[in-house]
């Protein structure tokens, strides 16, 4: 197959009628007409959509009894599907309230049970986190989403080729960094701790999968290049960058990006992966996820930033739209996959899974609810138990609504 060049791929974008917000998303013009970013110091002196950021608050009271009864029983009918040994969900409805819930058993072992308060790995919802830090910087025209990424990280197979904005959206074709290679050094010493640079050495040089553009397919590496940018751009850590562009300005003083678990501090599940009925406790090491997956959570953060991250509020309006340009991808579930989130009928936010955990945050932005579901099982076959429960969340919303209209 022909590789199709950066040009005609932005003008796909455009065809889908997103060429205006394409334009400004493209990053600062020299006086000659070409592609420029300005300095890092340059951008740290602009204004930002984060620095206006604050923290949405709940809604005031409860949700109606009834209501909380439904949700409840569709909560729990998913993990008796799934033997879910536990879970923490939320529904927050504007002008109407909140429900928060606990179920179930954050340790089999010692028969702890979930908490609200507790803190959850979010696995691949960091995705989400690092593409808005990357929308951010191409705000500021610190970046361009045009860049290729050997402009940032060499070594990357069709690197001189490869956007930002394709590595953002999963249709770069890059290889994953999950090779036998990196299975064969974590098997020698599980405990040992990755930098972000460890895990991308893993992709340098790799055969690319498909050509930049032609298709698309969900891989961690992507995010992980992106968190390098980040960096790279910044001047800063990703931790640090994170902190300062997100995590502070939305209050989000209970979300952590971790690469110890000697850090995961506090009240926290452990996480399973159910085989012949019987829970499996995984071993936790954050290092090995990156930016792809690397973030620590609580539930009320997880509604803060299911709103934040649907509505845009980090972001210029124009950049938003450009980031809901999705397409089909076979994982993980969503209707469409557009530019680190997704959209399940007409909810926007992200999933995630791995080690013993899934999770999901999303928002519906015609009538403001927002859905949080944080499970300590993985590795269900053809299933994702946080999403399905989002689903049948979201369906009980759905069934009301009808009702009452």
């Amino acid at each position: 197959m022909t590789k199709p060049s950066a040009n005609a791929r932005r003008s796909r974008l455009a065809a889908v009628g997103v060429g205006a917000a394409a334009v400004l998303l493209l990053g600062a013009c020299s006086a000659s007409g070409s592609t420029a970013a300005t300095s890092t110091s340059e951008a740290a002196a602009s204004p930002t959509a984060s620095a206006a950021a604050a923290r949405p608050p709940a809604p005031e009271g409860q949700l109606p009894a009834a209501l909380q009864d439904q949700l409840q029983a569709a909560l729990e009918k998913v993990m008796t599907t799934y033997a879910v040994p536990g879970a923490a969900a939320g529904v927050w409805i504007p002008g109407e309230g909140s429900w928060t819930t606990a179920a179930g058993l954050a340790d089999v072992d010692g028969a702890v049970p979930v908490t609200t308060d507790m803190t959850w790995p979010i696995r691949s919802i960091t995705k989400s986190y690092t593409v808005t830090m990357l929308l951010q910087l191409a705000d500021e025209g610190a970046l361009s989403l045009d860049d290729t990424i050997d402009q940032y990280v060499d070594g990357v197979t069709d690197g001189d080729t490869i956007t930002l904005l394709e590595l953002a959206n999963m249709s770069s074709g890059n290889a994953d960094y999950v090779t036998q290679e990196f299975v064969d050094d974590f098997s020698a010493d599980p405990t040992k701790i990755y930098t972000l640079a460890d895990l991308n050495s893993f992709v340098l040089g790799k055969p690319a999968q498909f050509a930049p553009g032609t298709e698309y397919r969900y891989t961690n590496a992507n995010t992980n290049l992106l968190g390098a940018v980040i960096e790279k751009v910044t001047g800063q850590s990703y931790a640090d960058a994170l902190e300062e562009r997100i995590l502070r300005p939305l209050g989000q003083s209970g979300t952590r990006y971790l690469s110890d678990v000697a850090d995961w501090t506090g009240p926290h599940p452990v996480g399973y992966i159910v085989a012949d009925g019987v829970p499996q406790a995984q071993t936790e090491n954050p290092s090995i996820l990156g930016p792809a997956g690397g973030l620590f959570s609580t539930l009320d953060d997880g509604r803060v930033w299911a709103q934040t991250l649907a509505t845009g509020a980090l972001l210029e309006p124009a950049t938003q739209e450009l980031r809901q340009v999705g397409h089909p991808i076979p994982k993980p579930p969503y209707d469409r996959y557009a530019v680190g989130m997704g959209e399940t009928d007409g909810w926007w936010g992200h999933n995630g899974e791995g080690v013993g955990f899934t999770a999901a945050t999303f928002h519906d932005n015609a009538t403001g609810a927002s859905i949080v579901v944080y499970m300590n099982e993985s590795n269900v076959a053809d299933a994702h138990p946080a999403d399905a429960a989002f689903r049948a969340l979201a369906g009980v919303l759905a069934e009301r609504a009808d009702q009452a209209g």
